[in-house]
């Protein structure tokens, strides 16, 4: 069984770290956690975002001798359980930051929150409910 308190990873691509940051990081609130500061041929450019002392961030990836362009879906989401009404502000930060806001695919996140589509395209849902497990 794996321990519900297991640090979680998701990797991404990015065309652009620095819009990717600008919108995670001044946009959404979350911190830098960890980025390569030099370029070393034959490795990935990363940047690492999350909440300080969470179980999770996210990995911005850029490969610049090979590139891989972002190909979202509309059900690619990172859903955030806000768990109180999303303030109109932090969209209006996100969307300042280099975001779109959008409506869901699903009906059901425009019903229950925001989404707004982060640089590359990829979809964060501000979502008012809570969850548990």
């Amino acid at each position: 069984m794996i321990d519900p308190a297991a640090p979680v990873r998701v990797a991404r691509p990015s065309r652009d770290l620095a819009a990717a940051e600008r919108f995670y990081v001044d946009g959404l609130g979350l911190r830098v956690l960890w980025r390569t500061t030099e370029r070393v041929p034959g490795e990935h450019d990363l940047l690492m975002v999350g909440p300080p002392g969470g179980a999770w961030h996210f990995e911005l990836t850029r490969d610049p001798e090979r590139p891989l362009d972002p190909t979202p879906t509309v059900d690619d989401l990172f859903v955030v359980y806000l768990g109180a009404p999303v303030e109109p502000a932090l969209v209006e930060r996100l969307v300042a930051h280099g975001g779109t806001r959008t409506a869901a695919h699903n009906p059901y996140w425009d019903e229950h929150g925001v989404t707004v589509a982060d640089p590359d395209g990829y979809r964060l849902v501000l979502c008012s409910r809570t969850w548990q497990p």
